[in-house]
């Protein structure tokens, strides 16, 4: 195991990885947030350099954690050998298998390898995997022509903005995620379309992985094209600071997969695979 410290080794990584795109996005945008300030404390675990075969991003030990904090104990896995990949999760140190976490990556052997080794550990696994969406070059700004007057209006979220958020996550709606939740908007863009009264009503927030996620509209809200708007936007902002605008669609989410393929957002050969992985002596408490 090697952690990458040098801020020139870490800007070269940056480059090798974007050569192997689409399977590295996630460990890509978690190392350019690395080199980009490191806002959420992460790190990057390596099996050698410079001619690495497997590499996780994880949150650095000295971070405060709360061991049933699924949503911030979060490793991204990229791997050239997955016989590398086993290795590191096999070393000491590497992976803390003592609290609530979750893996996530896009290639096909995660689970299988990723369960092999916690099954042994006496973990509990769950798999959900998604469609995994990149969208084109948005070189244009959105059209707003319809947001009249003073309101609704098109701005970004604030850290009070979380409650509501929280609550309107499926995988929300407890403790843990409502501070993480916090935590993405104080860190990375967001964009919301806000009412006369200031309140959200549609919105997109940005990952520790630079993933555009939980895009939302109330539903008294909908049809009215505020999601097309907010998608856009995001995108956009990601690309003007040099991300990947990415994202993830569960295969029943007909309603987003569409306005994906309305918005010509490419649909990824691979698929996006998260784990969340329960030690025994948690499993019996609540986590989503």
């Amino acid at each position: 195991m090697l952690v990458l410290n040098c801020s020139t080794k870490l800007l070269i990584l940056e480059k090798m990885l974007k050569s192997c795109f689409p399977e590295s996005l996630k460990v890509y945008g978690a190392v350019m947030n690395v080199n980009r300030g490191n806002p959420f404390q992460k790190e990057v675990v390596l099996d050698s350099w410079p001619d690495f075969k497997a590499v996780i991003t994880r949150r650095q030990r000295e971070a405060e954690t709360d061991n049933l904090d699924h949503y911030s104990n979060a490793y991204a896995v990229f791997y050239k050998d997955v016989r590398a990949y086993r290795q590191l999760l096999e070393e000491h140190d590497v992976i803390n298998w003592d609290q609530v976490f979750q893996i996530q990556g896009l290639q096909s052997e995660l689970y299988d390898v990723s369960k092999a080794v916690a099954s042994s550990k006496q973990l509990d696994i769950k798999l959900t995997s998604f469609k995994a969406v990149r969208f084109s070059p948005v070189s244009t700004l959105p059209d707003t022509s319809f947001l009249k007057g003073s309101s609704p209006r098109l701005t970004c979220l604030s850290v009070t903005d979380a409650d509501l958020l929280n609550r309107t996550w499926s995988r929300g709606g407890n403790e843990q995620c409502l501070r993480y939740i916090a935590s993405l908007i104080a860190c990375f863009p967001s964009v919301c379309v806000r009412d006369d009264k200031g309140n959200p009503v549609s919105w997109s927030i940005t990952d520790q992985f630079s993933t555009m996620c939980h895009g939302y509209t109330l539903p008294e809200h909908r049809r009215k094209g505020y999601s097309r708007l907010v998608a856009l936007t995001l995108a956009r902002k990601l690309q003007s600071r040099g991300f990947p605008s990415q994202g993830n669609v569960l295969d029943d989410n007909m309603a987003s997969i569409n306005l994906l393929k309305n918005l010509g957002a490419e649909f990824l050969p691979c698929r996006f695979h998260r784990l969340i992985l329960t030690p025994a002596t948690f499993s019996g408490q609540p986590h989503f």
